[in-house]
């Protein structure tokens, strides 16, 4: 549970640090123009992510997000340490919309009251992959439905996250186990 506490206290810290957006002099980061949050909820799979301290160690990598009661998401993260079979890690915690003429400006809290943002750049039509950003593009998760995705499917969305800007090199993909 240290490393949820952390996640939230590093996102908070990126306010102090210049962020990726602003060493490359890029314009600020578009989320998609429209998130339905009824299709968005759910279990994703993480198919790749910059590396972050807080995940370390993580494979076969999900978040699924439920509606709550009073409007908010609960979020539950969860990965295997160390291997495909290793000990589970659960992380859960609350997310909020933030804009809501779009959904697609998030807030997430593992560690009230700290807040980080969590934006929807890019987003299959029928749900099947989302994008997760950071405005200082300093974070970011690409998530499907299912485990894997063709290669043409990966690809084009490699593509359109380096014409956000995005240095793409510093993804690494998530294992998860055979079917």
């Amino acid at each position: 549970m240290k490393t949820l506490c952390l996640a939230s206290a590093v996102m908070l810290a990126t306010g102090c640090a210049v962020s990726s957006t602003e060493r490359l002099k890029l314009p600020p980061l578009q989320t998609v123009e429209r998130v339905e949050l009824s299709r968005y909820l759910g279990t994703w799979y993480e198919l790749a992510s910059f590396p972050q301290s807080f995940q370390k160690g993580c494979t076969a990598t999900t978040a699924s997000y439920a509606l709550r009661d009073d409007g908010e998401i609960d979020v539950t993260n969860r990965c295997r340490k160390g291997a495909l079979d290793g000990p589970e890690n659960v992380a859960t915690g609350r997310a909020r919309v933030v804009d809501s003429k779009s959904n697609a400006r998030l807030e997430v809290s593992f560690f009230r009251p700290f807040w980080g943002p969590y934006w929807v750049i890019d987003l299959e039509p029928e749900y099947a992959f989302a994008v997760v950003g950071h405005p200082s593009r300093d974070y970011l998760w690409i998530l499907s439905r299912t485990p894997t995705v063709q290669p043409e499917v990966y690809d084009g969305i490699i593509a359109r996250l380096e014409a956000k800007g995005y240095e793409t090199g510093r993804l690494v993909k998530t294992a998860h186990p055979a079917p």
